[in-house]
């Protein structure tokens, strides 16, 4: 994927970031927890040695949001720790964060989003349908002064550069997935469902020094899919490990899982990086037969096993 750096080491990207002059001696960052964040955001703020931002967030009975910064921001660097999985029910409040502490005086605002939603709509397949992954990446570039997130869902665009006009940077939790696997898994072969997988199977499969195979989809509706498993016959003995970015409904899991049952392989590790589990995904999954589910904690969830805070970190301390 172009435009992607690891989270081990980062690289230059096109678009320079901005000078955050004075953020680290002149003040402490500011760090943020959206709520159900607050792990994620503790972890930052001890490696950053920042300060914890707090603020207060609750609906009124007619469902709008209201929203009291409890920090003093005038002259401060802001990082907002945010997953953006739902978003839907956070946008609104999101941005109502941002312009109120742009009007407290904070003179930098980072969002941290290691999930970034709205990136599957990058195109108008039909007459008339929005290209929702562009406005949402204007609504989030003209409150925001850079973007830190983990293994976007890119399909047609090649970068965030094409649709965001802030410094965005992109890490890849595929050296973390990698360090799980070869702790916990002895002789693992790796699966991708389709060919979009290739690019984060293939990365995982090469540090783990592992082979790999992906399998042929095709998509015949939002929860229905054929898929053909390609011939692994030579890997007869070793643990298969499903990998994926998302785990959103799961039905290509669910089929893959199916499919290996059938032909006589041992229950396979499911591993995605953001753990969405639209509806009963989860649980479907478990009934199935996994031998276990694990997911990186970009998206707070129960099988959060694997952890990136380290790496975003490091990430930030570099832009800081």
């Amino acid at each position: 994927m172009i435009g992607v750096i690891s989270c081990k080491k980062a690289l230059c990207l096109a678009r320079p970031w901005p000078q955050f002059r004075g953020a680290m001696t002149e003040d402490k960052p500011m760090i943020f927890p959206w709520p159900g964040q607050e792990g994620l955001a503790l972890r930052l703020q001890a490696s950053l040695s920042g300060e914890a931002g707090r603020f207060e967030w609750r609906r009124f009975p007619d469902g709008e949001s209201y929203l009291r910064i409890l920090s003093e921001l005038k002259d401060r660097t802001a990082i907002l720790c945010a997953s953006l999985d739902r978003p839907d029910d956070k946008l609104a409040p999101l941005l109502w964060w941002a312009a109120t502490a742009r009007e407290l005086g904070a003179k930098k605002l980072v969002l941290v989003a290691p999930y970034l939603a709205y990136l599957r709509q990058d195109a108008r397949f039909q007459e008339g349908e929005g290209v929702t992954s562009r406005y949402f990446a204007k609504l989030l570039s003209t409150h925001f002064d850079a973007l830190l997130t983990v293994d976007p869902h890119l399909h047609r665009y090649r970068t965030l550069d094409e649709i965001y006009t802030i410094p965005s940077r992109v890490l890849t939790a595929a050296p973390e997935i990698a360090i799980w696997v070869r702790g916990e898994i002895e002789r693992p072969v790796f699966l991708g469902p389709d060919a979009e997988s290739d690019q984060w199977v293939s990365r995982v499969a090469a540090l783990s020094g592992a082979p790999y195979a992906v399998a042929e989809k095709r998509r015949l509706g939002d929860r229905q899919v054929e898929l053909r498993l390609p011939q692994v016959e030579a890997w007869s003995g070793f643990t298969p490990v499903l990998v994926d970015d998302i785990i959103s409904t799961g039905v290509t899991m669910l089929e893959t899982l199916r499919q290996l049952k059938a032909a006589g392989w041992p229950a396979p590790v499911c591993v995605g990086v953001h753990a969405i589990f639209a509806g009963r995904a989860y649980e479907d999954l478990s009934a199935a037969g996994a031998a276990a589910i694990v997911t990186c904690n970009t998206v707070p969830h129960p099988s959060n096993r694997i952890d990136i805070s380290e790496s975003l970190s490091t990430a930030l301390s570099e832009i800081l």
